[in-house]
């Protein structure tokens, strides 16, 4: 059977290298609202979209490792009416996202290298792309690239990860380079109850919002 077909978030976060990412997501894209979003009750989109609208976070709006849309469509049925970009490694999941009709632009591209995207954007958000065996640190410079200044951020950092791959570091550095400013930190559940009964060991797990201004 193909990688990514029966896995799902345990194999999502064993993911190792660029390839294996693609062809992983590139099945995934197919159920990932109806099986791995509804069935593990995936709460994190809601709650970066919520801390991003409670910072009065402004457009235009760059979604981050934006998948199939799920946080956009949390910040429009929560009222949100600026413009918003996708950006995401897999064209599978942005083919998903673009049937939602909610992005006003889309890119394929790899955040761990410099974007070729304009530096138009009042708000960064993302939901889910900083965590096991995805995106680490050295993705924040090139999002501060393309960042208007005093840009909101909204990103969420999977807690497993946030000492191991550096964040707490490389947040601190950033703040002290004047980079960013007004950095503190939101915790939320990433999964809803349901997921007790299908993936224990990932159902508790928590994730820091980072909510901070481009300089």
């Amino acid at each position: 059977m193909e990688q990514g077909k029966d896995q799902g978030l345990k194999g999502a976060l064993g993911l190792a290298g660029p390839e294996a990412c693609l062809a992983y997501y590139r099945h995934w894209a197919e159920n990932y609202d109806q099986g791995f979003a509804s069935e593990m009750q995936y709460l994190l989109p809601a709650h970066v979209a919520a801390a991003f609208l409670g910072s009065r976070g402004q457009g235009p709006v760059l979604d981050v490792g934006a998948g199939t849309g799920l946080l956009a469509a949390a910040l429009r049925q929560m009222g949100f009416t600026d413009p918003v970009d996708a950006v995401d490694f897999s064209a599978a999941m942005l083919e998903r996202a673009a049937e939602k009709g909610i992005y006003e632009g889309q890119f394929q591209a790899d955040i761990t290298k410099p974007l070729s995207l304009p530096r138009r954007y009042g708000g960064i958000v993302s939901s889910g792309t900083f965590t096991a065996g995805h995106v680490g640190p050295e993705a924040l410079p090139h999002l501060l690239s393309v960042a208007r200044p005093q840009a909101q951020f909204a990103l969420s950092i999977n807690r497993r990860v946030w000492t191991s791959a550096g964040f707490d570091v490389a947040l601190a550095d950033l703040a002290d380079q004047k980079r960013i400013t007004d950095l503190h930190l939101i915790e939320v559940d990433v999964y809803g109850a349901a997921a007790a009964g299908i993936d224990a060991e990932h159902a508790a797990d928590r994730a820091a919002i980072a909510l901070f201004r481009a300089a």
